[in-house]
């Protein structure tokens, strides 16, 4: 009996502390490690409302409008990630408010509609040097299958400004032999054109006489013995073996995604435009493109010089 009588203390208590603290709920279903970040997100949302903590904060009645409001209050001080973080426990709140019935299903739905904070950050990351480029494509030339491989992938990365994740996805289907025209699936499954020129059309012929017809994949494993394997590449084979290839070229602080920043640099130091550049890396905004050209100060300095202005003094 007084086993029962003090479970039914401990229930009661229970609710009694969380009854309309939805914080509080929200937080009771989140490991340790993270609880305390969490309450003081929120605590700093909070104090954004006008209370002195997230306890006293009535969540069922936030609307998109507050949210929203919350989201620019936010990004005027803190980082976009710290915001995205932020957001993210907003959301958590408000559906524990949701569950709870506290909020109805319409208003909850449009409330967590605010959208993260994007990072406007340069990317990390540098364009290779024209030398750099050769001794990737010399290290490649052993005389193997791999060597042959990797030299037309290497080619293909570099003038068509691929991702890994394009190159991996190519079929043999995807490639029009007689021009070098690629179709190319990127993000979101759009599809777009690239084109395997000159150097990279010969080393992609080369590879084209040793795949094999049993897989529809352009590019192919090889095992350790030399076979190649009917099948599609992984990304992080694509991965290691750029590594691997930078190793024996003696290139240094190299990252795969510099053969496509590399792209983007040189064909807008070539003379495209933004808007060619965009469409042929894939980038849905040439403002993303932008954030790729790694033009140095002295490309902008000569850009400034041909600004002339009438002085005689």
């Amino acid at each position: 009996m007084n086993n029962q009588l003090t479970t039914q203390q401990f229930t009661y208590e229970l609710e009694r502390t969380l009854e309309n603290n939805i914080a509080a709920i929200y937080l009771a279903g989140k490991v340790a490690t993270s609880r305390r970040v969490l309450l003081s997100d929120l605590n700093a949302i909070a104090e954004l409302l006008g209370h002195a903590n997230c306890s006293t904060v009535n969540w069922g009645k936030l609307r998109y409008k507050h949210t929203q409001a919350i989201r620019t209050k936010l990004a005027e001080t803190r980082k976009p990630a710290t915001v995205n973080r932020m957001l993210s426990a907003l959301r958590g709140a408000l559906k524990a408010a949701w569950l709870n019935d506290d909020i109805s299903e319409r208003d909850y739905k449009k409330a967590i509609e605010v959208k993260g904070v994007k990072n406007e950050t340069l990317p990390s990351g540098r364009t290779l040097s024209g030398g750099e480029l050769k001794a990737l494509m010399i290290a490649c030339n052993d005389n193997r299958p791999a060597g042959i491989r990797d030299a037309a992938i290497i080619a293909v990365l570099y003038t068509c400004g691929l991702r890994r994740a394009e190159v991996v996805s190519l079929k043999i289907t995807d490639l029009n032999q007689e021009t070098g025209e690629l179709k190319v699936t990127g993000k979101g499954n759009k599809e777009r054109e690239a084109w395997a020129l000159n150097g990279a059309r010969r080393a992609l012929n080369a590879w084209l006489e040793l795949r094999s017809d049993l897989s529809e994949a352009l590019f192919q494993p090889i095992n350790r013995g030399g076979n190649i394997q009917p099948k599609h590449m992984v990304k992080q084979s694509i991965y290691d073996m750029l590594a691997r290839r930078a190793k024996q070229a003696g290139i240094e602080n190299f990252s795969p995604h510099d053969l496509r920043r590399t792209f983007i640099t040189d064909i807008l130091e070539a003379g495209a435009d933004l808007s060619t550049a965009a469409k042929l890396a894939g980038h849905k905004s040439p403002q993303t493109t932008m954030r790729y050209d790694k033009r140095d100060n002295k490309v902008k300095m000569q850009a400034v010089s041909l600004l002339h202005i009438p002085f005689s003094g």
